[in-house]
């Protein structure tokens, strides 16, 4: 069994869409038929929901999306602005362009018909549970409410209602989907290839962190909740399936780590950071596209 997982990472969703786009031309191949599974979190959902939709979508499209839609989903008018007070007292942005965004390149389609199986990651607020939206199971949703759901963080977006539940951003419970999909392999797995969308290298100094309180914390605590999750899974996922398992990830030397920093300025940094990734990686891309096409 072969899987691809794809990290949560907002806007920086760019740099593991360029990977695949990469992998794709060197192979002549589509992901989809590539792989048995994929799983992604939060903007890795978006680009799984892409990947095995009916009639899946080539990678570089995906990536174009980031450049074309990303801007407008991370816009905020003045008044939201004011009456958000920065995302502080409600959510930064309207998903109604997020939502849109996603309705016109996934369509109607249900996980179900997916061409290749996919799960996604959410979080439910009411069953205090993390959540899988698989195309075998898991509830009958479509393509459009797993990718909303599981990119909806705390903060940005709003809660998303899917039938009975309340979901939120599957990054609370795993920025890195690669562990969930080692497990719905049972362990058995021939190859797993998993996507980060940069490492964060910006420090929080002693001084400045020492003295913060609720509102300080709110937003870079989820930051430094979904980069100590990929941590974790990277340690663990390289212990239990050893040369099973690749992990392409760039610290970002460049290009903002905010999840929402759609500026054209970061966004032509994020696509540098994906060339020089794929430049320094490319014998292990080389391998991935040999055991993806065995």
């Amino acid at each position: 069994m072969k899987a691809l997982a794809v990290d949560g990472g907002g806007i920086r969703g760019l740099i593991p869409a360029l990977v695949l786009a990469e992998i794709e031309s060197r192979t002549g191949r589509g992901i989809a038929g590539m792989v048995d599974l994929i799983a992604g979190t939060s903007t890795g959902a978006i680009i799984a929901c892409g990947l095995a939709r009916p009639r899946p979508m080539a990678a570089e499209r995906i990536a174009a999306l980031y450049e074309e839609d990303g801007p407008k989903i991370f816009s905020r008018s003045a008044l939201k602005t004011v009456t958000s007070a920065g995302g502080y007292i409600d959510e930064k942005y309207d998903d109604a362009e997020l939502v849109a965004s996603l309705e016109r390149h996934l369509g109607p389609a249900r996980l179900s018909e997916a061409t290749t199986p996919v799960m996604v990651t959410a979080y439910d607020l009411q069953a205090r549970e993390a959540l899988l939206l698989r195309s075998d199971g898991g509830g009958d949703v479509t393509f459009v409410q797993a990718a909303h759901a599981s990119s909806a963080a705390p903060t940005y977006f709003e809660p998303v209602r899917v039938g009975a539940r309340t979901l939120v951003d599957g990054g609370v419970a795993a920025v890195n989907p690669a562990a969930w999909a080692y497990a719905e392999a049972g362990g058995r797995l021939d190859f797993l290839l998993s996507l980060g969308t940069g490492e964060h290298t910006r420090p929080l100094p002693y001084d400045e962190v020492k003295d913060w309180g609720r509102l300080e914390w709110a937003v870079p605590v989820i930051d430094v909740v979904f980069d100590a999750s990929s941590d974790a899974v990277e340690a663990q996922m390289t212990a239990l399936a050893d040369d099973r398992y690749l992990r392409l990830q760039t610290p970002l030397d460049e290009a903002s780590d905010d999840l929402d920093d759609a500026s054209p300025e970061n966004l032509a940094a994020l696509r540098r950071e994906a060339e020089r990734l794929i430049a320094e990686r490319s014998d292990d891309i080389d391998r991935a596209c040999a055991a993806l096409t065995a």
